[in-house]
């Protein structure tokens, strides 16, 4: 019995010392809360999240397409996740641009992520993030060397997209919706107040990204380009994000039907949404030459701002 209790006292001399708790810790003793970081999975058990038994676990994001809203962010994801080690969010998750998202935390915004493997890099779209003023600041508090991606398209074009987006929206909720001459002109002139206006004067957004990021973290896409022939377009978003080259010609075809290409993966064929790519309503071609006359300045302006043209009206 002496032994016994000889030993259970050894036991207690031999096992380390159970760490305070915050609440007994003086405030100069608590060191800053760990960091979340996209490659760690520390992060991972930070949040209380767990790892799927097949060894993937969510990880924050290494890329984020940025928008523009109509600008074919939904077709650049589906074409990068036809590399084998990019691992694509789902849905739009709007964390740093809504409120509500945001106040959840990064452990939210962690289980919105994909399960991935260590190796593969992670990328979430939101469109809304290129038009929000908090944004930028918000998504480089959390990762400075994020990786950003943002796809544009001729302004005049996207303008026209988004309204029939919203056309759309309402006349399935049987609402009626202006004409687009109500909302693109107000008192004779181009209406500054239309929403879709604003989030196609691309240098005044990108102005706000590039005062927390360099212009060398932000791969610009030409949209147009990307409808037209996804293939080198695909190639130079590989390089961006140092990729192995895997995406090819292949993968693309032509689909006549929808009037647009869609994507081949391992045998499988699959094209976006019936949503994408509608018909744009008729307007005048004066009210299009009006446009383009707005635009013109906008257009010169991100031009010097990235170091390239678009072939745009």
């Amino acid at each position: 019995m002496a032994a016994f209790f000889f030993g259970l006292l050894f036991l207690a001399l031999q096992s380390p010392p159970i760490p305070s708790s915050t609440a007994e810790r003086g405030d100069g003793d608590r060191g800053p809360p760990p960091a979340f970081t996209a490659s760690s999975p520390l992060a991972l058990n930070n949040t209380g999240a767990t790892g799927h038994p097949n060894g993937t676990f969510q990880q924050l994001p290494h890329i984020i397409i940025i928008g523009v809203r109509k600008g074919g962010t939904r077709a650049l994801i589906e074409m990068l996740s036809l590399h084998s080690a990019v691992a694509a969010a789902e849905n739009e998750v709007h964390f740093f641009d809504w409120e509500s998202h945001f106040k959840k935390g990064i452990p939210w915004y962690l289980s919105q992520m994909p399960f991935s493997l260590s190796d593969q890099l992670t990328v979430e779209k939101t469109p809304a993030y290129f038009t929000s003023s908090m944004v930028p600041k918000r998504i480089h508090r959390m990762k400075p060397d994020m990786k950003l991606m943002l796809i544009l398209r001729d302004p005049t074009d996207r303008v026209l997209s988004d309204y029939t987006q919203v056309f759309y929206n309402h006349l399935q909720k049987h609402k009626r919706y202006q004409p687009i001459e109500s909302v693109l002109v107000k008192d004779g002139e181009i209406n500054l107040g239309y929403k879709a206006l604003n989030r196609s004067l691309y240098h005044m957004h990108l102005r706000n990204w590039l005062h927390y990021f360099p212009l060398e973290s932000i791969h610009v896409v030409d949209g147009d380009k990307l409808i037209r022939d996804p293939f080198p377009e695909m190639k130079r978003v590989e390089k961006f994000l140092n990729l192995e080259p895997q995406i090819n010609a292949s993968n693309f075809y032509f689909n006549k039907t929808k009037g647009f290409y869609c994507l081949r993966d391992h045998g499988q064929e699959r094209c976006l949404h019936n949503s994408k790519g509608r018909a744009h309503p008729h307007v005048a071609p004066a009210m299009l030459h009006k446009l383009y006359r707005f635009f013109h300045e906008p257009n010169r302006k991100l031009f010097e701002l990235v170091g390239r043209t678009f072939n745009w009206n």
